[in-house]
């Protein structure tokens, strides 16, 4: 009987019912966070204008002050 088992279970591991590996697609955002990832890229094209900003005034009072 032990045999039987045995067997059966080798015959059984030998098949391979898998499907071949699919190619890795593009990941889709989530909707749920979409409102939140666009909130942050808002934010940062806001920080580059506020930066340009401040380097612009420095070189202002830089300037005045010479």
């Amino acid at each position: 009987m032990k045999r039987i088992v045995i067997l059966f279970g080798l015959i059984l591991s030998a098949c391979d019912p898998g499907t071949p590996p699919q190619p890795e697609t593009g990941r889709q955002p989530n909707p749920a966070f979409e409102a939140q990832i666009q909130a942050m890229e808002k934010a940062r094209a806001v920080e580059g204008q506020m930066m340009d900003a401040a380097e612009a005034q420095r070189k202002q009072m830089d300037e005045a002050a010479q």
